[in-house]
């Protein structure tokens, strides 16, 4: 495989990222470009609204570099990896809800804009280029959606999945500007002319309005793993564990600690030995941790488990 290919490898997530990123600049200097010659301010949106998601997938590429670096490959300069000894997996959510919060007030900007417009007569537009631009954009975005789509399905990714949307969303957007920009040109030299000046702003707003509330769910999982919420199904599974294991091994309770940031699992786990209990030997305890590790699920590097053994409940609350 050549250097090339394999920075756009789309089975990998930053290969992905790295192709989105170089098609939305493309797309986005295209769409400010024809939006300018054309005097649509619908297009020049679509063109911001890009670039502002193309800043942000070059951020989550540069923290899945860092997360990486610091689970998988190690090759972190050792400056770094003290500095953040518990890994980058903190910035994936914190991202996220960036990404999404900045592609909501593009959208209502624009909305608000797009009313402003419609409220002083509109404004009018050259629809032969804005028909050109939204018939290739069109195609470019769908197709590119559909590969991102596909090859998230092996990955697993929250970044290539909310860029995934981001996508959709431009075909969206998109598809409905060549719907917009084909009525305009029609109705040109008919009765029905004086529509055209409203065209663009309405349909600009109709998009927004449609768009907005799309990032809702990534920015509500985003801030549940900012502020360390422990997921319903973590919990139970972390839960069901810990109370077989210590009915099997005779323990008096435990305390479970459980969140999810990012893609990562943070599980702390104390075991409440009873003070009587035989003293064991190291290894003993150790096989007991890797028996615990193995009930909660094959190791994964993104994955932080700690497993405590203390006849002392306050090392645990």
């Amino acid at each position: 495989m050549t250097q090339g290919a394999g920075l756009l490898n789309l089975a990998d997530e930053r290969g992905v990222l790295r192709a989105s990123i170089l098609a939305t600049l493309l797309i986005s200097a295209l769409g400010i470009g024809f939006g300018l010659a054309a005097g649509s301010f619908s297009i020049v949106f679509d063109g911001v609204y890009l670039l502002v998601d193309a800043s942000m997938s070059m951020l989550a590429l540069v923290v899945v570099n860092l997360i990486m670096s610091h689970a998988v490959s190690k090759d972190l300069p050792d400056r770094m990896r003290q500095r953040f000894s518990m890994g980058f997996w903190h910035l994936e959510p914190m991202v996220l809800l960036l990404n999404g919060t900045l592609l909501i007030g593009v959208a209502v900007y624009a909305l608000v804009n797009a009313i402003d417009s419609l409220l002083n007569g509109g404004r009018d537009l050259q629809f032969g280029w804005a028909i050109i631009y939204a018939v290739a954009t069109v195609t470019v975005c769908a197709a590119i959606a559909f590969l991102e789509a596909r090859a998230n399905r092996k990955i697993g990714s929250d970044f290539v999945r909310l860029d995934v949307k981001g996508w959709i969303m431009s075909t969206c957007i998109t598809a409905a500007l060549l719907v917009a920009f084909s009525i305009g040109y029609a109705v040109q030299g008919t009765p029905w002319q004086w529509v055209s000046p409203y065209i663009d702003p309405a349909v600009l707003a109709v998009v927004c309005v449609l768009i907005i509330p799309l990032p809702v769910a990534t920015l509500r999982r985003a801030l549940g793993d900012v502020l360390l919420l422990a997921p319903d199904d973590l919990r139970q599974h972390v839960d069901a564990v810990a109370s077989a294991f210590v009915e099997r091994h005779g323990f008096r309770s435990y305390r479970a600690y459980a969140a999810r940031v990012g893609r990562s699992k943070i599980i702390e786990l104390y075991f409440i030995v009873p003070v009587t209990m035989p003293t064991k030997a190291i290894g003993e305890w150790d096989a007991l941790r890797d028996e615990v590790g193995t009930a909660i699920g094959a190791a994964d590097p993104h994955r932080w488990l700690t497993v405590v053994f203390t006849a002392d409940l306050a090392w645990a609350d």
